[in-house]
């Protein structure tokens, strides 16, 4: 039987967030786990007159593939990927891991060099979109693995990530335009402004961002969503961070990160778990060491931390840092192969000022 809340998903990602048209061409990315919601987006697609092309892979291809790549299959492209950075109108990718810890053992310094082959694509992929060239929208497929890591049953998980991508709405296509305000008016609000201080326990770091553009996330390009942010100054950012949550990346898993920042720049880091990958990927490149975007989240339905940075970096009153990569249309112009967030939260004494003006406090917006 299917399920109607996938069907709704699928409404949400094709008619809304990518907005699909007749004759677009579009590429829909998973694994086979996800079986059920890439059929919906397929049907989806279909019935929106887009030209559907799916790229699906097995759940234990990427632990293959680490665990047999050699340095030259490391470093290929294949040219599926490359047609569907350059050319695809529409990417749709679900995230469906069946094992959320299958890349634990995989070698860090493999992985940096795959992250760092794949930065063109990356760095295309991201043009296009801020040139209104490329759609594009990520989500996941509720899982075991998953629903394991939430710490709930499947149906439990299954219950809370719909509902937080607001499929249960009784009109879906139209919900998170609805609920658009209020980010929209922060984005707003923090327009125009020089210097964000967030402080929190462990945690007291300033970022500049005259200039940049903020911007408001409401469903467009995440699912669930709830953020907005920009691309911080690049020599700009001063002071230190302890992250809150778990984060991962690439399939691997990092806790207890704190980082020390001087003239924009990642000076000291460490780890409590994965100190040595987290410093592999510090190591990737130049751009890797400073920051690319400053996110501040603003889904209030997301209220515990559930290992997955989609949603986790979406939790009304906490902030994420992404090292790596900035997404151009904030005017970031930081260049890296890698762009990692992870989340700090502020819901217990912290703050966020913006031009010493408070913006938030313990995790509440006062503005």
């Amino acid at each position: 039987m299917k399920d109607q809340r996938a069907e709704a998903l699928a409404r949400i990602l094709v008619r809304y967030s990518t907005r699909v048209r007749t004759g677009d061409v579009c590429v829909i990315q998973s694994t086979t786990a996800a079986e059920p919601l890439v059929q919906a987006v397929y049907e989806e697609v279909l019935r929106a007159g887009g030209l559907a092309v799916m790229q699906l892979t097995t759940s234990g291809a990427q632990a293959a593939f680490y665990d047999l790549a050699s340095d030259d299959q490391l470093d290929w492209i294949p040219p599926p990927a490359t047609w569907a950075a350059e050319k695809a109108d529409v990417r749709i990718a679900i995230l469906a891991d069946l094992n959320t810890r299958e890349l634990s053992n995989a070698d860090p310094k493999k992985q940096a060099r795959a992250q760092k082959a794949r930065k063109q694509l990356m760095e295309t992929s991201m043009r296009r979109s801020a040139a209104g060239e490329h759609r594009w929208a990520l989500t996941l497929f509720p899982t075991n693995a998953y629903a394991g890591e939430a710490e709930m049953s499947l149906r439990d998980y299954e219950d809370f990530y719909y509902a937080a991508c607001l499929a249960t709405d009784g009109d879906p296509v139209t919900a998170w335009e609805r609920q658009s305000d209020r980010v929209r008016r922060l984005a707003d609000w923090t327009e125009g402004r020089e210097e964000v201080r967030i402080v929190a326990d462990g945690t007291d770091i300033t970022l500049g961002v005259g200039g940049r553009r903020w911007i408001p996330c409401v469903g467009e390009h995440n699912m669930p969503d709830g953020e907005f942010f920009t691309g911080p100054i690049e020599d700009s950012v001063n002071g230190e961070i302890a992250f809150s949550f778990p984060a991962s990346y690439g399939g691997r898993t990092v806790s207890g990160v704190r980082m020390r920042f001087e003239g924009g720049k990642v000076v000291d880091a460490s780890a409590e778990q994965g100190e040595e990958f987290l410093h592999e990927m510090l190591d990737t490149d130049a751009g890797a060491r400073r920051l690319g975007e400053l996110g501040i989240g603003t889904n209030y339905g997301i209220e515990t931390g559930t290992k997955e940075i989609l949603l986790d970096e979406k939790i009304g009153g906490t902030v994420h840092l992404a090292i790596g990569m900035s997404y151009p249309e904030t005017g970031g112009e930081n260049s890296s192969a890698v762009h990692w967030d992870m989340v700090c939260d502020l819901r217990e004494g912290g703050s966020i000022t913006v031009d010493a003006l408070e913006l938030q406090h313990d995790g509440r917006f006062v503005v």
